[in-house]
């Protein structure tokens, strides 16, 4: 597996697990091989929340390392019942940049024998870019891929044949949650400071940008899923659990609208929102919007597969 020291052994049972243990959100997927080929299944996710009140601080609260537990002991169930041998399981950026992150993932392989995969940033942006492309056809124009996790945020450069530039910053959505959003619905100066605080810290992928000149931004999984979800819903567009889900610019700007004068229960309100998205979604969107405002984008698109797709189309 490229630009990763995890190796898999694959049994006689040819069922594989993989685990994506973001800073948000926990994910179990399971396939089935069939030669160069994988079915799907099972998959699930959990909100899990490690990153909640510690995440700035570089730790993993007891709190949520208890939560950690759980979701895997439950994920271990399930593998127990679907009978798989082959598990890979990765901890992203609550877990590398905790002082405390090699300690919980010890703790998880003590009580549920599941090893955890610390891995980089850059290790991390290399899947996404993996996952995203082996569920749509890139084209030979370059694209901007944002993956929008609650730790960090991966952002890589690419086309269908291969990426040009990639990074991974440590600014994710409950990073930007804690520190800049104490009022809800969001204040307009709460805004204007986490804008500020972007155009500082992105100036690595600005100067990306002006050399690339991406076309088109691609959203990877979690914000542009529930995004793509509420455009749907509006729009009575039937969705049948394609990698690609629909989006636009314009529908993005209506629904951030909405957002910035909803509070929490009103968000919920929404057709489409689900409760694990509702608190970072904000935030999140400040993100997307700023992209759009300081690039020139021709269309949006949404990619249901990111990490653990990325995985499977490296081993």
């Amino acid at each position: 597996m490229e630009g990763s020291k995890f190796t898999l052994y694959i049994t006689m049972n040819n069922k594989i697990a993989i685990i994506d243990m973001g800073t948000n959100t926990f994910h179990l997927l399971i396939v089935e091989l069939e030669g160069q080929q994988y079915k799907i299944v099972h998959q699930e996710r959990l909100a899990v929340k490690i990153g909640v009140g510690g995440i700035n601080e570089g730790r993993i609260t007891e709190e949520g390392e208890n939560r950690a537990l759980v979701a895997i002991q439950n994920f271990k169930t399930t593998l127990q019942k679907f009978a798989v041998k082959n598990v890979m399981a990765f901890g992203t950026s609550a877990f590398r940049n905790a002082k405390n992150g090699l300690e919980v993932t010890q703790k998880i392989k003590f009580a549920t024998g599941i090893e955890t995969q610390i891995i980089s940033g850059d290790e991390e942006a290399r899947f996404i870019y993996r996952g995203v492309r082996s569920g749509m056809n890139l084209g030979d124009q370059k694209s901007l891929i944002v993956d929008i996790g609650g730790g960090s945020v991966e952002f890589i450069i690419g086309n269908e044949k291969e990426f040009f530039w990639k990074q991974s910053f440590e600014i994710g959505a409950q990073r930007l949650l804690e520190k800049y959003q104490k009022h809800d619905p969001i204040l307009s100066e709460e805004i204007e400071a986490l804008t500020s605080f972007l155009q500082e810290a992105l100036r690595p992928l600005f100067k990306a940008m002006e050399i690339h000149q991406p076309k088109t931004l691609v959203g990877s999984s979690g914000t542009f899923d529930t995004l793509s979800d509420i455009h749907c819903v509006r729009n009575n567009i039937q969705q049948k659990n394609n990698p690609e889900t629909p989006l636009t610019i314009n529908s993005f700007y209506e629904i951030f609208d909405e957002f910035k004068i909803k509070n929490r229960e009103e968000r919920l309100l929404i057709h489409g929102m689900i409760e694990m998205r509702v608190d970072m979604i904000v935030v999140a969107c400040c993100l997307i919007n700023f992209l759009l405002q300081k690039h020139q984008f021709t269309s949006i698109r949404v990619s249901r597969y990111s990490l653990k797709e990325g995985v499977l189309a490296s081993l």
